[in-house]
């Protein structure tokens, strides 16, 4: 057990959102919290281990704060811990990715680039781009053509142009700083998907132990 001067025994805790970790690490309190106390005790404090990931677990382990507090308690004597912000950090267990094969890559790759030509095609279709692209030609110069070049090459170019900037990605680079509205869509997801999951926890350990 470790003593903390009686003049500074107050610790103040802030869970993280989220952590990462590999199969088999010890989960310590300086991965899954942020921490405030007196100097003498801090290291011990960052150093104390929450949770041991062992094969029973899944990928992801939900750690609380009343869980991390029982265990500050159980090793330092006369502290009063002060718990800020988050209730829960969600730990995600990061396992070896598999290679992936040239060949599952490049299958992967048609697929997408052939959806994705086949939605942008039957939405022109749907909306009749191309009548109108006629008729703005014609409106223009004055002239018929079956085959309005002069817009439907400036328009496929904007169009190919337009979707980089609405992902703001140019292969891994990124045009600035600005998360695009698919990024905002993810991150929605993700905070929808993990306030499940801690709900979910919540749930599973409220249920009642039979005593059989």
């Amino acid at each position: 057990m470790w003593e903390v001067n009686v003049l500074e025994k107050t610790i103040y805790i802030r869970m993280r959102h989220r952590a990462h970790v590999r199969p088999e690490e010890k989960i310590l309190l300086k991965d899954v919290a942020q921490i405030i106390a007196p100097e003498a005790a801090l290291s011990n404090l960052r150093s104390l281990m929450i949770h041991q990931v062992t094969e029973g677990d899944q990928n992801i382990i939900v750690i609380d704060v009343m869980e991390v507090i029982k265990k500050i308690i159980n090793e330092f004597e006369d502290v009063e811990v002060q718990s800020i912000g988050p209730a829960q950090t969600i730990v995600e267990v990061i396992f070896e990715k598999k290679k992936v094969s040239i060949a599952f890559f490049i299958l992967i790759w048609f697929l997408l680039f052939f959806g994705s030509a086949m939605t942008i095609m039957n939405f022109h279709d749907d909306v009749s781009m191309r009548s109108v692209q006629e008729k703005i030609y014609t409106i223009v110069t004055d002239k018929k053509a079956t085959k309005p070049l002069l817009f439907q090459i400036p328009y496929s170019i904007g169009l190919g142009l337009g979707m980089i900037l609405f992902f703001n990605h140019v292969f891994k680079k990124r045009l600035n700083e600005e998360p695009s509205p698919l990024e905002v869509e993810i991150f929605n997801y993700q905070l929808d998907l993990d306030n499940y999951v801690v709900i979910h926890e919540n749930k599973e350990s409220m249920k009642p132990v039979n005593d059989d």
